[in-house]
């Protein structure tokens, strides 16, 4: 397996590049701007090339010389706020990049994708827990763009072969040893949580309490990151048996602001101070997945689903870097 990774040095990426690695693939070749991830969040001896997924002579010479045989595209915008006040950024970054990565996959010879797509595809649906044949409404724009991806790669199978497993994350979070969470701004709840913890921050904005959940906060489903990197190498393998799927990849259960921020102050120790603010645009009350596709049909479950669990991987790795991958 000789593997190209689209934001190889992103959070996610970066800890997909271990799995990888650790599942003996015989190459991965790292390819990322940099303009969120980190170089020294990719694990040797993976190898990093810096530079855009929309440079067609640059993919193609890295499909050329490392003989790439598949590819993981995890490149892209993710923040559902700026989604909404910036969606020409995100669909330039998220859908046209995107198939000019596709167009010189195809003309590499490329002929299997795992694509990195989110729970953000069902926008806010009636029931829970959620599964893959729900249906596909995104209530924002960093939704609407990644949909938009995954329907592209129905045409491109059709149309040139491309097979592909689209992977519905819900909530990453936690971290290896090596590779945690560092975003410049932050906007995810446990690293913000956990730098409140750490003295970095003031508090925790709550975005909104009058939500329909029981403690009037959105509810989320937290997958720890290990959990879902090992998902991809199992994808791959799934393509050879299998026809192109979508996999939601979720715990099955759910976790409030508040029940996060309570538990986080128990795993560190420490006062956690919280203030009510509005709500954001686009930001559902309830995302909660079913993941029994992917349990039935490649064999995949969260081995540490439990929150304390992610909450205190998360906390060694902010301890162990507590200036981030700069220090390192």
């Amino acid at each position: 397996m000789r593997v190209l990774v689209t934001g190889g040095a992103g959070y996610i990426g970066s800890v997909v590049v271990e799995e990888l690695i650790a599942a003996s693939a015989e190459a991965v070749v790292v390819l990322d701007d940099l303009s969120s991830g980190h170089a020294e969040a990719v694990a040797s001896p993976a190898r990093l090339v810096r530079g855009d997924v929309a440079d067609h002579e640059l993919v193609a010479r890295i499909c050329r010389e490392d003989r790439i045989d598949v590819a993981v595209h995890m490149a892209a915008s993710s923040i559902v706020g700026q989604s909404m006040s910036d969606p020409s950024g995100y669909y330039r970054n998220n859908v046209t990049k995107g198939l000019a990565l596709l167009d010189a996959l195809v003309a590499a010879g490329v002929r299997r994708l795992v694509f990195s797509s989110t729970a953000a595809v069902y926008g806010e649906p009636s029931a829970s827990p959620i599964t893959e044949e729900f249906a596909l409404a995104p209530n924002n724009t960093y939704g609407e763009t990644k949909l938009a991806f995954e329907r592209a790669l129905r045409w491109y199978e059709r149309a040139y072969g491309l097979r592909h497993a689209c992977l519905r994350y819900f909530n990453a979070a936690g971290a290896t040893a090596a590779n945690g969470e560092q975003h410049d701004p932050e906007t995810h709840l446990i690293p913000i949580v956990l730098q409140v913890a750490a003295g970095k921050r003031s508090h925790v904005p709550v975005f909104g309490d009058t939500y329909g959940t029981p403690d009037g906060t959105c509810v989320r489903d937290y997958v720890h990151v290990s959990d879902l990197a090992r998902a991809h190498v199992l994808a791959f393998e799934g393509l050879a048996r299998n026809p192109s799927r979508a996999y939601n990849l979720g715990s099955g259960g759910g976790y409030s602001v508040r029940q996060v921020i309570d538990a986080a102050a128990e795993v560190t120790g420490k006062r956690i101070p919280s203030e009510v603010v509005a709500p954001r645009a686009g930001d559902p009350a309830v995302l909660v997945a079913s993941s029994n596709r992917i349990r039935r049909e490649l064999s995949w479950g969260p081995e540490k689903q439990d929150l304390r669990v992610i909450l205190a991987d998360a906390w060694a790795w902010l301890r162990a870097h507590p200036a981030g991958y700069q220090a390192n």
